[in-house]
Order: C-alpha cells, then structure tokens, then sequence
C-alpha cells in the first residue's frame, strides 16, 4: 500500500470519527434508578443534561437520596457505554488497520 493511498484512509477514518463523535454528543441516554425515583439525562459523551428526583424520595435522607443518584448515573453511563461501542463501531466497520 502506498503512502498516499495510506493518508486518505486516515483522513476518511478520522473524518467518520469526528462524525460519530459528533453523533454521541447529541444523542440521549435515560439512566433510571428505584423505578424512576431518579433519572438521569445524559449525552454519547458522559455529559449530564438533567436530573430528576421525585420528591417522595426526598424524605429518605440525604445518604438514601445520594445513593439513588449514582444508580440513576451508573445506569446512564452503561447505556452510554454500549451506544459508544455501537457508533464508534459503525464508524470504525471496514477500515482496514495497517499490521
């Protein structure tokens, strides 16, 4: 394989990188705890967009509230997670990696 050929294959890659970068940040997960006590909003990229607390959980005490949230967070994280690997692998798919 030539250098030229080589350099266009990285352009093309990074190029399709960039798109599904670009994809990640503006699509939205849901992560859910306690059957929606808590659900988060977040971005491809592990941005958090909005937390909802339903207040009934309020009166639980803060441990019990903080604990909820970092379900909601790790459940969010774990779709993100999995659409990272679906669209990285879509953008990657057919691009022959130099050995």
């Amino acid at each position: 394989m030539d250098m030229e050929a080589l350099m266009a294959q990285a352009a093309e890659l990074q190029n399709k990188v960039a798109a599904a970068q670009e994809k990640l940040a503006q699509t939205t997960v849901k992560g859910i705890a306690e059957n929606g006590a808590c659900i988060v909003d977040m971005t491809g990229k592990y941005d958090l967009l909005n937390i909802t607390i339903n207040p009934s959980v309020l009166s639980a005490g803060a441990d019990a509230v903080a604990s909820i949230v970092m379900a909601a967070i790790q459940d969010a994280k774990s779709k993100a997670d999995v659409l990272i690997d679906k669209v990285m692998g879509e953008a990657t798919a057919g691009v022959p990696m130099p050995q």
